[in-house]
């Protein structure tokens, strides 16, 4: 499995009058794993929409164990155990500082042509990246 976490506290506007993160904000943390975690590779998202290829949601499965709350600081995780194709699945989770699971679930990406708007494979780039990552492991 290819892993990259980032952390970071919760803030106040993403929290509810009881100081507990709303539900919606936990893919938005999925999105901040996923992002980082390309940065990470040196192939940001900004980077594959300059080579003509966007990056859609599919769809979004997220599960929720423990509420993070105002003053947490969380760590948000994103995990690939397979060389894409025609779509790329995310293992997303986020913890926080205690370790306890707060929400998990798979984010599905798929690529499509900047130019057509067509479905198209994954960026040999990315196929590459994890390729190589996940032999290393």
């Amino acid at each position: 499995m290819l892993e990259y976490s980032v952390s970071f506290p919760v803030r106040y506007y993403e929290t509810d009058q009881m100081g507990i993160v709303h539900h919606s904000n936990y893919i938005r943390y999925f999105e901040c794993a996923r992002s980082a975690m390309m940065e990470e590779w040196g192939y940001p998202i900004q980077k594959c929409e300059e080579e003509g290829v966007t990056i859609p949601i599919v769809s979004v499965e997220c599960h929720y164990k423990h509420s993070a709350l105002m003053g947490d600081v969380v760590r948000c995780v994103a995990a690939v155990d397979k060389v894409p194709m025609a779509k790329m699945v995310i293992h997303q989770a986020v913890y926080n500082q205690n370790g306890d699971l707060c929400a998990y679930g798979d984010v599905t990406l798929g690529f499509l042509n900047k130019a057509t708007g067509l479905p198209t494979r994954c960026p040999e780039k990315i196929v590459e990246i994890i390729s190589n990552g996940l032999k290393n492991k």
